[in-house]
């Protein structure tokens, strides 16, 4: 019985969830910078795939696509998510690469260089040039070196970096690792398309999700932040300055693994959205 309870109230907050999602979607520029250092042994090619994805992990649109006949098994993760599965190689017709940069395995000598400082921009549309939802969104960045090349169909380095997109300007700096450091996302809006419910509701970008733990909340004309466990028992608040934008960090790492909803809140409306704690 109270499996199918937990069950129930989980059916719940996802038709809660959905319920108060706004059909906003709006345009505007992302402005990804990063800089890749180069391997130690060998740093004269680079076989590289920029994509963007949503929260789902559904395949948006192709930014970057670096990649030669001799290297074009090295980029698995692109090739399967921008085919949907169909291609057999990087170079493959059926890849996506619509409205993206393009060019043969990255060198010393091309630009941009196989390494270092690089810059990727996004319009905020899918592959059919229409605006997406508002939302959080994952960048992922694909490389291999292609010498000494990996075993076929491998990549060398693979790594993901998550915003919100939202009708406010956003600005991030991630934590980058030892391949990837000086990372800076910017979404900075244009306008605003689709309907809204109110222009006074806050807006929320929640990431990453699933969590193990440390949530990132992105929040807009918000006062405040809730967590509700599936038995619609609020586990965590806290006020926000109403009057702005922000990011806050939750540690959820002491609360049972399950589902949550991150309830986003002031006077005239919230934002809700169900995350999956896995620790």
């Amino acid at each position: 019985m109270k499996k199918l309870l937990l069950n129930l109230t989980g059916i719940a907050l996802s038709a809660c969830y959905t319920a108060n999602l706004s059909a906003q979607s709006t345009p505007g520029t992302l402005t990804f910078t990063y800089t890749q250092a180069a391997p130690t042994f060998y740093a004269i090619q680079n076989v590289l795939g920029i994509w963007i994805e949503d929260n789902a992990g559904t395949f948006i649109k192709t930014r970057d696509r670096f990649v030669s006949g001799n290297t074009d098994d090295h980029l698995p993760t692109w090739m399967s998510k921008s085919s949907g599965g169909a291609a057999t190689n990087a170079s493959a017709a059926s890849c996506s690469v619509v409205d993206a940069t393009t060019g043969a395995t990255l060198t010393s000598s091309t630009t941009p260089t196989a390494f270092g400082a690089k810059t990727i921009t996004w319009n905020g549309t899918d592959v059919s040039g229409t605006v997406v939802a508002d939302g959080t969104y994952k960048i992922w960045v694909e490389s291999s070196i292609s010498y000494p090349q990996p075993s076929t169909n491998l990549h060398s380095y693979i790594t993901s970096f998550s915003f919100s997109k939202l009708s406010t300007t956003v600005h991030l700096t991630p934590t980058g690792d030892a391949n990837f450091s000086a990372v800076t996302i910017d979404w900075v809006p244009s306008g605003t398309t689709g309907v809204e419910n109110n222009s006074e509701n806050p807006e929320s970008g929640i990431f990453p999700n699933p969590t193990n733990g440390i949530l990132n909340i992105t929040y807009v004309k918000a006062n405040t932040i809730e967590v509700i466990n599936t038995l619609g028992v609020v586990v965590y608040q806290e006020k926000t300055d109403g009057a702005g934008a922000g990011t806050k960090s939750i540690d959820l790492s002491g609360f049972a693994n399950g589902i949550y909803l991150i309830n986003v809140s002031n006077k005239i409306g919230s934002s809700k959205s169900r995350i999956i704690l896995n620790n």
